[in-house]
């Protein structure tokens, strides 16, 4: 399956259930909870003019968000929907965010997951990710999230 770039018009509600489905085993696991909780379609849609979104499938079947920082390339709210799971799609849409980091003249990846989301942690290690922060929201006083960074071929780390 091969991913394509989400704009206007698109079947936002469909990416944001997408999104919502996927991330549902968060809800009671992680604190502080997850902003998927307040995203709309609208926020999908404002992402998609402020920066990328990608999806595989009609209806989506995996997504993922990228957002150019001064000396990476975001990912978020990266999902694969539980019936498409094993087919490499979180590896592709990994490999076509390298592609738009290299396109984009980015040197690296870079992504954050909850420390509670161990198994991401596993995930994103066997995708050629490594820890590089750990980082706490407002008002907590222990880590809550774990940046993880991969740089991207043809570029120093």
């Amino acid at each position: 399956m091969t991913p394509h770039q989400c704009r206007e018009p698109y079947d936002w509600p469909a990416l944001l259930r997408l999104i919502q489905t996927e991330f549902a085993y968060m809800d009671g696991r992680i604190d502080p909870p997850s902003s998927m909780l307040h995203l709309t379609p609208e926020g999908i849609a404002a992402q998609a003019q402020s920066g990328e979104v990608w999806a595989i499938g009609h209806p989506p079947a995996a997504c993922v968000f990228l957002t150019s920082k001064p000396h990476a390339l975001y990912i978020g709210k990266l999902a694969v929907a539980s019936s498409h799971r094993g087919q490499g799609l979180a590896r592709t849409l990994v490999t076509l965010a390298a592609t738009r980091a290299c396109v984009l003249d980015l040197p690296a990846l870079e992504l954050q997951t909850r420390i509670e989301l161990t198994e991401n942690h596993a995930t994103f290690r066997a995708l050629g990710f490594t820890e590089t922060a750990r980082t706490a929201h407002p008002g907590y006083d222990r880590p809550t999230s774990i940046t993880f960074r991969r740089p991207v071929a043809g570029h120093p780390a």
